[in-house]
């Protein structure tokens, strides 16, 4: 992949009001038909950005290694793992490919408590090239965990006879992780289409599997963590319960892995309401479900996104339901957006539609906290409008194929809403992700295709002066803390070049070093146990100090 990195302020317009300005814009051109999946926000507020590329120019090779580096990828003609990071201005930090034989497809990533990643995705290949092992047999699996600079610490193919393919993964709170993602006519499923869980510890070890379905397809988009440990999955269902008078939880032990690990069956127990339905399961942190709860209308209603909020979760998609089943809201043209908000015990708090034109697509969710967290401030949406004919008829609108963004506030009640267009009506643009910084800035990532079959990737970094007041800043912040090998400085006011340094109680300096980011990362492994000053000194002379706790 080619790639160009050009400034934002030529190439971005936004319509609406002007509480947005573009801090940046990177686009990373492509020759080929790429696929962006996410992006991730790590703990010091830079940015992995995470897709799928066909591997186009030569490739670079280590002449002190004698060897083509790790991750770099190799050519294979087929679609393979890639991973762009950038820091907080948008500037490349590294680039990396993983390879299989085949076509591999990322669909997800996590960034750890640690500083790295788990990257998940499907995988077509056998072993060969950056992929270690074997196929299980159709589509498995793929799993790649990388420290913070890209590169791997272990990885794992996941699957069976039947075609597997990954959705989503979360950490949890042990420090290990839930990985979601779907198996279809498995010999331990219920449908055409089911859903699969593993967890896994830190290491990769699988810990648990599941299968949850009932008679028809369905399909899980999102899993996010709770705050008790467990996990919310979000899952599109076109299926009813599972007649049947067996128990309702299965679980077999497995004999053919040296994995230690118990597998489990979960027949769907709700009927659908339509064509198409949100079905909401409730994991607890072991993997066992707590409940469960559809929602729909008598049309097709497809779950995208879910996020946490300080009363429970919030979730969305599109409908093309009016109101029946237990929608209570009906649409306005063609596709609309449909959230709910729910309690922790999936109760339903409130529920609201909104339109933008045509089919409206919602691809991203962040919710504004208050900074004790009991509170949610906001939400932020994020998506695109597609015709729902040919994109050359008379129906189509001129904000049709570009990124929009809707503010509402924590009743789900419309504050703004905003598009953002490239530089040409000729482009197709389409958001994959969207993500609200803790200093209320906004990053949206998607693809902008000049013609058809080249997807550029598009990464836009706004500052809103709206969403900033509502931000509940601290001259400086330090987490985790108490800490044990390294900690996070967050300056809170604003400022150019600042210098972090740190003391200890009897007033010696430790450390020493210059940082432009809002958030940056210092070492405390060599520190001995006790209490330390962290003392923030910035070019326009503001002064700050906090207590750092070396466990």
């Amino acid at each position: 992949m080619k790639k160009f990195y050009v400034g934002a302020c030529t190439l971005c317009t936004l319509v609406g009001l002007s509480a947005q300005e573009v801090l940046w814009q990177k686009d990373i051109k492509s020759s080929t038909q790429d696929f962006l999946s996410q992006v991730t926000t790590t703990i010091d507020q830079q940015y992995l950005i995470t897709g799928s590329s066909i591997q186009t120019g030569s490739l670079p090779f280590d002449s002190a290694q004698g060897k083509q580096p790790q991750g770099t990828g190799k050519q294979n003609n087929g679609y393979d793992f890639h991973l762009v990071k950038l820091n907080q201005q948008g500037e490349q930090v590294w680039e990396k490919y993983f390879s299989g034989q085949n076509h591999d497809y990322l669909s997800a990533s996590v960034a750890t408590q640690e500083g790295g990643f788990l990257i998940a995705g499907t995988s077509y290949s056998g072993k060969g090239l950056d992929k270690k092992e074997d196929s299980k047999g159709g589509s498995d699996i793929w799993l790649v965990r990388l420290n913070e600079f890209g590169d791997e610490l272990w990885q794992k193919t996941l699957g069976s006879a039947s075609d597997e393919e990954a959705r989503s993964v979360i950490q949890t709170t042990d420090f290990g992780f839930f990985v979601a993602g779907n198996v279809q006519n498995s010999s331990k499923g219920y449908g055409s289409k089911d859903v699969l869980i593993i967890k896994l510890d830190k290491d990769g070890k699988i810990l648990s599997e599941a299968v949850l379905g009932g008679k028809g397809l369905d399909e899980v988009e999102k899993i996010i963590p709770t705050r008790d440990g467990g996990a919310l999955l979000g899952i599109y269902s076109r299926s009813n319960a599972v007649q049947s008078k067996m128990s309702n939880v299965q679980s077999t032990g497995s004999t053919n892995t040296p994995d230690t690990r118990h597998f489990t069956s979960v027949q769907k127990s709700s009927d659908n309401f339509g064509e198409g339905d949100y079905w909401i399961v409730k994991l607890d942190k072991s993997g066992k479900v707590e409940w469960e709860k559809n929602f729909g209308g008598k049309g097709d209603d497809h779950l995208r996104t879910m996020a946490l909020t300080s009363a429970g979760y919030l979730i969305g998609g599109e409908s093309r339901s009016e109101r029946s089943g237990n929608k209570t809201v009906g649409i306005e043209e063609g596709t609309d957006l449909w959230l709910i908000s729910l309690n922790e015990r999936g109760e339903e708090m409130w529920q609201k539609s909104y339109n933008f034109g045509n089919r409206d697509i919602l691809m991203g969710t962040s919710v504004l906290h208050s900074a004790d967290d009991k509170t949610s401030k906001g939400i932020l949406l994020g998506g695109y409008t597609q015709a729902e004919g040919p994109s050359t008829g008379s129906g189509t609108s001129a904000n049709d194929e570009t990124f929009w963004m809707l503010y509402l506030d924590q009743d789900g009640n419309e504050q703004w809403r905003k598009h953002v267009k490239g530089e040409s009506r000729k482009k197709e643009e389409r958001l994959s992700d969207i993500k609200l910084n803790r200093d209320g800035s906004i990053i949206l990532a998607g693809t902008s295709a000049e013609e058809l079959g080249k997807e550029n990737w598009k990464i836009v970094k706004l500052g809103d002066s709206q969403i900033n007041k509502l931000i509940e800043k601290q001259d400086i912040k330090i987490y985790p803390n108490p800490v044990s090998d390294y900690a996070y400085v967050e300056i809170g006011f604003e400022f150019k070049e600042a210098d972090i340094l740190l003391y200890d109680m009897g007033g010696r300096q430790l450390q020493s070093l210059k940082t432009k980011n809002k958030v940056t990362k210092i070492n405390t492994q060599n520190l001995v146990q006790g209490a330390y000053l962290v003392t923030i000194k910035t070019d326009t002379n503001k002064t700050a100090n906090a207590k750092l706790i070396k466990k």
